[in-house]
């Protein structure tokens, strides 16, 4: 599985891919230019429980402290993981 990132504007989202098959996605939106906001979180059906959800809400951890950007998870499962995972806390805003 990789995960891409697709940006437009002060629009985007991550895409986790498996074979040219779409498993999940995040869509995030700039609020400013230090905050990025996750809207939503969709995974397939066929490909819950293992794990896409969460990848994908770490990448965009990993995306954010890369790039000096604190992340609001209005998305219920986002802010789920945020709150289970210190590692990734630092981020929040």
């Amino acid at each position: 599985m990789e995960i891409n990132q697709v940006h437009s504007g002060n629009k985007g989202s991550f895409v986790a891919v498996d074979d040219d098959f779409q498993l999940g996605e995040i869509v995030y939106s700039m609020k400013s230019d230090d905050t990025l906001v996750i809207e939503h979180t969709e995974v397939e059906p066929i490909s819950k429980g293992r794990g896409i959800g969460k990848s994908l809400v770490f990448k965009v951890a990993d995306y954010a402290r890369v790039n000096g950007l604190k992340v609001i998870a209005l998305c219920p499962f986002a802010k789920s993981i945020f709150k289970k995972n210190e590692e990734i806390q630092d981020v929040l805003e």
